[in-house]
């Protein structure tokens, strides 16, 4: 299989309903023998919202992986030229911090991850969640999908109705993103359908 013994960087933002799609997403990796390291951004380790409390999903995280999470731009800066990955995910990628990342912002242990595995050359893998994607942020999406060595997991709108800007990775083809990105590919088609209940 294709991610036994790779080096997984796993980077979470602030999209908080999101985590309960993605904590299987971050098991499958490890059941297929990734090395999964877990990178958080300040929001996520620090905030208790109706979906998760910081600290009890850092430690969900953290026993899934069984690496402790990478919470400081000073711990993050080594995945770049000591201890490279093989690949960054970043899933939920917040509107916030997609803007950054598009614009060479690097405010948080997770866009240092990031900025580390391009300076490498290797695949960053990006799980949308964004209310605005089609909306202000549309240009930096636009942006990232046309950086080498970026690919999405594919991604819909959610409630084209209620909130028709809004657009999330569909997080159960997370690892089949990663595998064909490990190959230098995008998995396809990377803009899907709406979301079906």
């Amino acid at each position: 299989m294709i991610l036994k013994g790779k080096r997984i960087g796993f980077g979470l933002t602030g999209s908080h309903c999101t985590y309960d799609a993605v904590l299987p997403e971050i098991q499958k990796l490890v059941d297929a023998g990734a090395d999964v390291w877990p990178v958080a951004t300040f929001n996520v380790k620090s905030t208790t919202t109706r979906f998760a409390e910081g600290e009890e999903l850092v430690k969900k995280i953290e026993d899934i992986t069984g690496n402790s999470i990478i919470d400081s731009i000073v711990k993050a800066e080594p995945l770049g030229p000591k201890t490279p990955l093989d690949c960054m995910v970043v899933a939920p990628l917040t509107g916030n911090s997609m803007s950054k990342f598009a614009n060479a912002m690097t405010d948080s242990p997770v866009l240092m991850a990031a900025k580390a595995t391009l300076r490498n050359q290797n695949p960053v893998v990006l799980g949308i969640s964004t209310n605005d994607a089609l909306g202000l942020n549309g240009v930096n999406l636009m942006r990232l999908m046309a950086t080498k060595n970026i690919y999405f997991i594919p991604f819909g709108q959610d409630d084209p109705i209620k909130k028709p800007n809004s657009m999330v990775a569909k997080m159960e083809l997370l690892s089949d993103t990663v595998e064909a990105a490990l190959e230098g590919k995008q998995f396809q088609p990377v803009v899907i359908e709406k979301f079906r209940d």
